[in-house]
């Protein structure tokens, strides 16, 4: 029973470890090094026109961006791993007019110019947004790779034109990004299209500040607070994180999921190694003199000890067929928690088994080394 139970224990740990080593390398769309992150919400009552919102956004970028070791400066909204997501209707210029309730959805964000070069997302087709995508300007676009190739299958998405629920906005598409995994880094990346800040003015932002070199990001805390206050002195900076932190963040429920089992399964393999231990002393002890007989008729030591480790490894065998059999069963109601990895995975439950097997064989071991120097004249007096 301690066998079968570690074994599920152990096994259910070797998964999420598994998983969760292939979710700390999942490439989330953009490069989180170097980079600090936080947060503004502007005063609607002082901030009320467009112009006003604008203006302040403008002369923040241009102060941070002087501040020595700043690399690039950029603000979107949601922030890519937070908690707030915007999801918009959509429909394509030359096709036909879908039901109202049959129109496409796609997630949306608003940015600035620089934000995909503050982020290193890549440009694949077209180009990035610039200081010219004005609210006076033409309105311009850009999709992610999903969406292009769920919307666009076959075709080039740049110059296409889409209409946005969001602002009325009739705009054409002049770029394609790579996709970036905003919901978390267990889901994959849907479309998702961009929209530049200056013809969406939002009061709630998030700055995206990277650094140069090997410069700490998060030294540029007090920096970035007193370019803010420049601006305006009442208005508050708040979530201020480098990007890394909020990567690490993300992944924490998973975290904590393989910290808790592992945990347990340690503490389960020591039970049970201890356990072995001590049932095969017990059964040594019980067969003092039957060993004492079998030597003095002539048994070698290497038969008591294949005697005495083939009775402990025949039942721990008995354990480890049980535990496949629940670790089978139960394992599959970790599903939801496991990335890229299959509840079933063979190299894991076959690696686990082999390590209890291994554990076990060594807590038969000195229990049996001890039956082979057994004294046959001592034995056979043994009460």
């Amino acid at each position: 029973s301690e066998v079968a139970l570690s074994l599920v224990l152990l096994v259910g740990a070797g998964l999420l470890i598994k998983s969760f080593m292939r979710l700390r390398s999942v490439n989330p769309g953009f490069n989180s090094q170097n980079t600090l992150t936080a947060s503004l919400s502007l005063s609607s009552v002082r901030y009320d026109k467009d112009e006003k919102i604008l203006n302040f956004y403008e002369q923040l970028m241009d102060k941070v961006s002087r501040i020595p070791g700043v690399e690039s400066i950029g603000a979107i909204i949601p922030l890519p791993l937070g908690d707030n997501n915007l999801s918009i209707s959509f429909t394509v210029a030359e096709r036909p007019e879908p039901a109202p309730g049959d129109r496409p959805v796609s997630g949306a964000r608003i940015i600035t110019p620089d934000y995909f070069r503050a982020m290193g997302i890549p440009v694949l087709k077209g180009r990035a947004f610039t200081r010219e995508d004005r609210a006076n300007a033409p309105k311009a676009i850009i999709i992610n790779e999903t969406f292009a190739q769920r919307f666009f299958p076959g075709e080039d998405p740049v110059g296409r034109r889409l209409h946005l629920g969001i602002n009325d906005i009739d705009g054409e598409v002049v770029g394609v990004v790579g996709d970036v995994r905003h919901a978390g880094l267990d889901k994959e990346a849907g479309p998702e299209f961009y929209v530049p800040l200056s013809q969406v003015p939002l009061t709630d932002i998030a700055l995206v500040v990277r650094t140069s070199g090997r410069l700490d990001p998060a030294s540029l805390t007090t920096a970035l607070r007193a370019s803010v206050r420049e601006v305006d002195k009442d208005q508050p900076l708040f979530g201020v994180r480098t990007m890394e932190s909020m990567v690490a963040s993300s992944v924490a429920r998973q975290r904590f999921s393989m910290t808790l089992v592992a945990l347990f399964a340690v503490l389960s393999l020591a039970l049970a190694s201890v356990g072995i231990f001590s049932v095969m002393s017990f059964l040594v002890r019980q067969r003092t003199h039957e060993i004492g007989i079998r030597m003095a008729l002539g048994a070698q030591r290497s038969d008591v000890l294949k005697m005495v480790l083939g009775q402990g490894m025949f039942f721990t065998l008995i354990g480890v067929g049980a535990g496949l059999v629940a670790a089978f069963a139960l394992t599959r109601v970790m599903g939801g928690l496991l990335v890229g990895v299959s509840a079933t995975d063979p190299l894991t439950f076959a690696g686990v088994s082999l390590l209890l097997m291994a554990v076990a064989l060594l807590a038969c071991y000195i229990p049996a080394r001890r039956a082979t120097r057994v004294d046959p004249m001592v034995a056979l007096r043994y009460e």
